[in-house]
């Protein structure tokens, strides 16, 4: 017999997350907290609850152990200067007159090949700050071109959001992260034009706060692109030539020679390591997901909340975008967000007619919608790499989702709208 949850209690167990997770609390120990209530609430037993949890965090393996593997290149990437480099050549290729622009290009470019938004954002910050300084750009200016430029990236990257909704529809993770190259085009557009009308607004930098960084020799820009080339060529064999291999193969591969071409392989073991370090807290943490989805999976919430779009008016495949936003902003996290919503909702999606790719690039940028809200660590994250207080960091919030909401509509129009006409 199917073990049924009730949606109050899928709701009530979502929203004692969201709060537990507002608490500080680690959000794997809140998710799994409301997953739990949730069950016992929504009419389970303890036996079944836990069952229905155990059988979420199973359904999340394999996603877990492809981000594991992309640690190998994002770790190389980050210690071997691979991604400054990367940034630098950006910024220097556009100048200070077009200085928002190459900040947000150089973000984007950090995090679609592979680097954590966060970790991209922390990355090209030091020098943000110090074309903040010459030409007078006000700090939230640049810390809004870098995060809109992250999110532009993330929605075309192999990191973990990617990879778990690619593992949720069941299509090639190189699908995915083409699927987001329109969406984030028109992102990055719609930063570079708010940054530029902000750009007086806010504290300005002082000379003062720019570290002088020690001077070290970085890797040259081909050898520092060589590694994510190669991963990106080996999972598009899929789609071109069906020749498939897997995330959990190209990504590690990918970063290996380029670790090799930039002649670091002796630090192989160091640089993996600290991927390691960035990859666990999410593999962690999508565990907790997991546990929240296999609660919400079997519930009637699909149902609850396609009444409530079909109330409003919005069409079916509404609800890809609206769970992505819906599921990132409790979490406020794109791979928690991206994951939940996938999980819970693929099947859904493809039983109305939603095609497999188009579900999961609308799932995938509505979760960048509402993902830097203040209960999440990016939030606090960005503040910090260009010296923010909180109280400024919070009126950037409406221009960050004014990016994350152009590149949903744009993602939605693409995948949902225009199929039904053709």
């Amino acid at each position: 017999m199917e073990i049924e949850v009730s949606a109050l209690g899928a709701i009530i167990g979502l929203i004692i997350s969201i709060v537990m997770i507002l608490k500080k609390i680690p959000p794997v120990y809140g998710l799994m907290t409301g997953a739990l209530i949730g069950g016992l609430i929504g009419g389970t037993n303890i036996v079944d609850t836990v069952s229905l949890m155990v059988s979420g965090a199973q359904g999340i393996i394999p996603s877990v152990l492809r981000i594991l593997a992309a640690g190998v290149l994002a770790g190389i990437l980050i210690e071997s200067g691979a991604a400054a480099k990367i940034a630098q050549s950006i910024v220097a290729k556009f100048g200070e007159k077009r200085a928002l622009l190459a900040l947000a290009l150089a973000t984007m470019f950090l995090t679609a090949v592979g680097v954590f938004v966060d970790v991209a954002v922390i990355t090209v910050a030091p020098i943000a700050l110090v074309i903040a300084s010459n030409a007078g750009i006000s700090r939230m200016a640049i810390l809004l071109a870098m995060v809109g430029g992250g999110k532009a990236g993330n929605v075309m990257s192999p990191n973990p959001n990617t990879i778990a909704v690619s593992d949720a529809f069941d299509v090639p993770l190189i699908s995915v992260m083409g699927a987001g190259v329109v969406p984030a085009i028109f992102g990055i557009i719609t930063t570079y034009i708010i940054a530029k009308k902000i750009a007086s607004r806010g504290t300005m930098i002082e000379e003062k706060e720019i570290e002088q960084s020690e001077e070290y020799t970085l890797p040259s820009l081909f050898t520092s692109l060589l590694g994510p080339i190669v991963a990106i060529i080996l999972l598009a064999l899929r789609p071109l030539f069906d020749i498939s291999i897997d995330p959990i193969i190209a990504l590690p591969v990918g970063g290996l020679i380029g670790i090799i071409a930039m002649g670091q392989w002796r630090k192989t073991n160091d640089y993996i390591k600290t991927g390691l370090e960035k990859m666990a807290p999410v593999a962690i943490l999508l565990i907790g997901t997991g546990t929240l989805a296999g609660i919400i999976q079997n519930s009637r919430i699909d149902t609850v909340l396609i009444s409530a779009l079909e109330g409003l008016g919005l069409p079916a495949f509404s609800l890809a975008p609206v769970s992505g936003i819906f599921m990132s902003g409790a979490t406020a996290s794109t791979t928690a967000g991206a994951t939940v919503a996938s999980s819970v909702f693929a099947s859904t999606l493809l039983e109305m007619g939603v095609a497999a790719l188009g579900g999961a690039a609308m799932i995938h940028a509505g979760s960048t919608v509402i993902d830097h809200m203040p209960h999440g660590s990016f939030f606090h994250a960005t503040a910090g790499s260009v010296g923010m207080q909180v109280k400024e960091r919070l009126k950037l919030i409406p221009y960050e989702t004014l990016v994350g909401l152009t590149i949903a509509i744009v993602s939605t129009i693409i995948y949902g709208i225009i199929p039904l006409f053709f």
